[in-house]
């Protein structure tokens, strides 16, 4: 007779085991449908805005309460703690910043150079992790473990049946080693492709702070050139009074008609007109030198302007040594290489896949384990255990894995090859187009510094004459357009000067360090 205690006869306990798994696992298949459920986190349809059906997490963990409001048709909710700003360096305002020190600020404010940096850093690591892998690795292992099983008996006791239970639990701590002895020089290929790309990011790391001390140089001529022509507008707009001053005179004197003074009402408003767009410009340059220099757009600082110097009429012209110089020093080039050595590097560990492998194992341990059968004393038994093993392994098919990773490896080898070559064609190309800018853009300064001349004589000429009444107010305002646009075209062929200069000294490998001036 069966008790509530027992199973009934017949009945395995395995089986009953098997069928609460089942269970378990028709549990699991029913709530896989919640999966489907997520998509109320979408939008409805792609006509409909989204709102967001419950608060962000993160936010409230923040104590802020982003994304809570209901923005209007398809806005989303403000988020506080993304408009944050990062507030810069602490700058003087009464200080006048050079070339110089918006270069230095640049290179420690800039994001450029911190993410050129970690890049190089993190080339380094790699290294070091590719030659850790000729070590041995070491591990502590502890494996525990507990098992009971019950087994029905034939034999009754007291008219019920009984099951004979046994527990088997123990631990067995143990000390592993692994050491790759000898791999026909895959670690070491490995490791020389991690070397050339630490070098690459180096290279590249000195390279962006080349960029940003050009960058930088670049914008500071553009906006002291800008500044400048907006000195020169707001000296034309009060040249342009006092032309007015004069017809008004000579109007009242009546030796001008109202014909003159319309004209030199033109003249003042086309001078007022220049004066606002030069004005835009200087404050659109001035966010482009904020820019370069990784300063916030609010900052507030005085800049320098530019320092007139004498340029020269010609410059001598690049020989075959010099190019040659420059792509020895670039580091764009230099990277390129790298990384082409890197690839040839990879054919090699890709090439030794196909040969064995000698490592060694080694283990040392002990075990301890306690048995027990119904209520019989428990038996104890504790052991130790050490080995060391040589081995070889030698894949033999592995579905054409290998081959395929060789064949990438190579391809890897032309596309390399073919990107250096490209780079070094485009590097030749920019020093060409640079010593031909610098060489138009002394040429138009020279020129227009001619044209100011003989046009500051015609206006002064042309001015005099109309105030002694022997002139016309129509050549006093020609000769003034003229005077000012040859003015605005020899400030801006000097800073197109100065900043061919420095992108050839940039492009030959030679932008270093911090200056005021590479014109020489």
């Amino acid at each position: 007779m069966n008790t509530p205690d027992h199973p009934p006869h017949g009945r395995h306990p395995a089986i009953a085991a098997l069928t609460r798994m089942l269970g378990v696992t028709l549990a699991c298949l029913a709530t896989a449908s919640c999966a489907v459920d997520a998509l109320d986190r979408a939008p409805a349809s792609a006509l409909e805005p989204w709102r967001p059906a419950q608060p962000d997490p993160l936010a409230n963990a923040a104590g802020s309460d982003a994304g809570t409001a209901s923005p209007e048709g398809f806005g989303v909710g403000a988020d506080p703690r993304i408009a944050e700003r990062h507030q810069g360096p602490d700058l003087d305002p009464d200080t006048v910043y050079s070339l110089p020190q918006l270069i230095d600020i640049a290179q420690r404010e800039h994001p450029s150079t911190r993410m050129a940096w970690n890049r190089a850093r993190q080339a380094a690591l790699a290294v070091g992790m590719a030659e850790a892998t000729f070590l041995p690795r070491l591990s502590a292992n502890v494996i525990g473990g507990w098992q009971r099983t019950s087994t029905p008996s034939p034999l009754t006791f007291d008219g019920r049946l009984s099951d004979i239970e046994t527990n088997l639990h123990g631990a067995a701590p143990f000390l592993a080693l692994e050491w790759l002895l000898f791999d026909f020089g895959q670690r070491r290929a490995l490791t020389e492709a991690a070397e050339h790309a630490s070098f690459a990011a180096n290279v590249l790391y000195n390279g962006a702070h080349q960029r940003i001390i050009h960058d930088v140089t670049h914008a500071f001529y553009t906006y002291a050139a800008a500044h400048s022509k907006l000195k020169v507008a707001e000296e034309a707009l009060v040249n342009s009074r006092r032309v007015l001053k004069a017809a008004q005179e000579r109007l009242q004197a009546g030796l001008a008609t109202t014909v003159e003074l319309a004209l030199a009402r033109q003249q003042v408003a086309q001078a007022e007109l220049r004066r606002v767009n030069a004005q835009g410009v200087e404050r659109n340059t001035y966010q482009g030198l904020l820019a370069a220099a990784g300063l916030p757009p609010t900052s507030r600082i005085r800049i320098g302007g530019l320092k007139e110097r004498e340029l020269p009429r010609t410059t001598v012209s690049l020989t075959h040594d010099a190019i040659q110089g420059a792509l020895a020093r670039r580091p764009d080039l230099q990277a390129s290489y790298a990384a082409l050595a890197a690839a040839k590097a990879g054919v090699t560990a890709a090439e030794a896949d196909f040969l064995p492998k000698v490592y060694l194992a080694a283990i040392a341990g002990g075990n301890r384990n306690r048995f027990e059968v119904g209520h019989l004393p428990g038996i104890q038994h504790r052991s130790s255990t050490s080995a060391v093993l040589v081995g070889v392994t030698l894949p033999l098919y592995d579905a054409g894995m290998r081959a395929a990773r060789l064949k990438d490896a190579e391809i890897q080898v032309d596309n390399a090859k073919k990107t250096f070559e490209e780079v070094q064609r485009d590097i030749v190309r920019e020093i060409v187009l640079a010593e031909s800018t610098l060489i138009s853009a002394l040429e138009s300064y020279h020129a227009a510094g001619e044209l100011v001349e003989v046009a500051s004589v015609a206006h002064d000429a042309a001015l005099e004459a109309y105030q002694h009444g022997v002139g016309t107010i129509t050549v006093v305002t020609e000769t003034a357009t003229s005077l000012l646009d040859a003015r605005e075209a020899r400030l801006d062929a000097y800073a197109a000067s100065l900043s061919a200069a420095a992108n050839l000294a940039f492009v030959m490998g030679r932008m270093t360090s911090q200056r005021e001036s590479w014109i020489n």
